[in-house]
């Protein structure tokens, strides 16, 4: 394996309406390459034949955490990110990290190269966000149903919580952006 030791891994959180993926798509902008952790659910299921809807989804993602272990995401998407930095890149970026599981996971296979910047964003506004979206949009039952199934099941709270940067994103996309700059400033500095 490469050297870590100028790897930076950012690892973004946060709620389903907090502006995870608008600060992951900076981030692809910027030339960093992703690692999706959903998407490794999404080609999982594909596998199998199952369809891809928000009810499946979920369903498969409790499924497999199950039968497989609470890391079989993490592991899928351990296995890119040491793809990615074999090849030489020195920045990337994880999406989706959900559970506590992962986030310990994640630290002990990379320390001192993973950083967890979390999305915070009020719960009327996330709903706004969600309800409003193109893909996947859910009406205000829906959302809370998903965050307490993220909660509860998938103990998504816990690397929210235990994130090493936050970012408020009850505002503008540009004043997102700024906030995401000056943290990416500090993970680099």
């Amino acid at each position: 394996m490469k050297d870590t030791r100028d790897v930076k891994i950012i690892a973004i959180v946060g709620m389903s309406g907090s502006g995870k993926s608008v600060a992951v798509d900076y981030l692809t902008e910027q030339g960093i390459p992703k690692v999706y952790l959903g998407g490794m659910i999404l080609k999982e299921m594909t596998k199998r034949g199952i369809d891809l809807t928000p009810d499946n989804e979920r369903e498969f993602r409790e499924y497999i955490r199950a039968t497989e272990g609470n890391d079989w995401v993490v592991r899928q998407a351990i296995a890119e990110v040491k793809d990615l930095i074999e090849a030489g890149q020195k920045r990337i970026v994880l999406d989706g990290v959900y559970s506590w599981t992962e986030y310990k996971t994640l630290k002990h296979e990379f320390p001192g190269e993973l950083t967890f910047i979390a999305m915070i964003t009020s719960k009327p506004l996330r709903y706004e966000r969600v309800a409003k979206r193109p893909e996947r949009p859910f009406d205000a039952q829906k959302i809370r149903e998903r965050d307490q199934s993220e909660i509860e099941n998938l103990e998504k709270g816990g690397p929210i919580v235990a994130a090493d940067y936050f970012i408020i994103n009850d505002g503008t996309i540009p004043e997102m952006y700024e906030q995401l700059k000056h943290i990416l400033r500090k993970i680099d500095s």
